[in-house]
């Protein structure tokens, strides 16, 4: 399936460079002070403003969309990317929106209603949504999101995107008074997504699944909208890093540019209404899993066999009572 779902909980994580070690910056890939690659590595659209201090996607006012794309295509095949961000705005809580978004797309630069991109998209999306539009959810607001598609699947607005979500997290991103962070990881088919909102320097992770297939050649992005509720959105920058891998010789013969995005779980993501925060089926069967399955399998037989020794001797007393 092109989609899942896989929510994971809070927790420490630490990780291969997420120290951002300079030496595996790739800066054909990254946005940063002062901002020299805009209008040559990196492209923008609609409301976004570049200052010498910041990227803002969109001001806190109504009905504004804005985009920045790199424009130099990724081939590598295992990488980080850091995004050091900020939303902000006049808006009380509840009375703001709509949030970001982070691509990892084949297209670029094409306006849509997903955080002013396209909802069909092909590849990858982690969204910082600030605003509920589903009146019923029960998670708290900002809430932040992964998504891959095939182009085969829209997100869904209306429900927050909450069908075709691989997991997420909430996070006080607004009106802090430091910058926030977002670190997104792929690597051998595991994508993880952590967060750095609490001004400790210390990563968190907000969502950790294995079995994603993402292609080489795709381009990264960041995006905002606001509706009839707005905010700032600012991007200070994006630094994308090299993760030093090894891989397979069968793996390194694939043509990486012919992946289609995937994701491999249980579950289907139709399962995703009736149950948002995800279960035991819906989380790939990792070792200790199959270990606990085989346990709780044998003993069930022992309980059956124990259960079954007693009725028999019962029986038999009984019969003996009867000649």
């Amino acid at each position: 399936t092109a989609v899942a779902l896989l929510v994971v909980g809070l927790g420490s994580v630490f990780g291969d460079i997420t120290d951002g070690a300079m030496e595996h910056l790739k800066r054909e890939h990254s946005l940063m002070k002062p901002y020299q690659g805009v209008g040559s590595q990196w492209d923008f659209w609609g409301s976004t403003l570049v200052t010498s201090s910041y990227v803002r996607l969109t001001p806190d006012e109504r009905s504004k969309q804005g985009s920045i794309w790199n424009t130099v295509p990724c081939y590598l095949k295992d990488w980080e990317m850091h995004v050091q961000f900020k939303v902000h705005g006049s808006g009380k809580k509840n009375l703001h929106g709509d949030g970001l978004a982070i691509w990892y797309t084949r297209d670029r630069l094409h306006p849509g209603p997903v955080f002013s991109n396209k909802a069909q998209f092909h590849g990858l999306a982690v969204f910082v949504d600030t605003y509920s539009n589903d009146e019923t959810s029960d998670r708290s607001f900002p809430y932040i999101s992964a998504m891959v598609n095939n182009g085969s699947v829209s997100y869904d607005h209306g429900k927050d995107g909450r069908s075709s979500e691989l997991g997420g997290c909430s996070a006080e991103i607004r009106n802090r008074d430091y910058d926030t962070y977002l670190a997104v990881r792929y690597s051998k088919g595991r994508l993880t997504v952590m967060v750095d909102v609490d001004d400790k320097n210390e990563w968190k992770e907000c969502i950790d699944i294995g079995g994603v297939r993402l292609p080489t050649g795709y381009y990264f992005g960041a995006s905002a909208a606001t509706g009839d509720l707005s905010d700032n959105h600012d991007i200070i920058s994006m630094k994308l890093y090299q993760l030093m891998v090894e891989h397979s010789p069968e793996e390194e013969n694939l043509d990486w540019t012919k992946i289609e995005p995937s994701v491999s779980l249980l579950k289907s993501p139709k399962d995703n209404i009736d149950d948002p925060t995800g279960n035991f089926r819906g989380t790939p069967l990792t070792g200790w899993k199959v270990f606990l399955l085989l346990l709780c399998s044998l003993l069930g037989i022992v309980v059956c066999a124990v259960v079954g020794a007693v009725v028999f001797q019962k029986r038999q007393e009984r019969n003996k009572r009867f000649y």
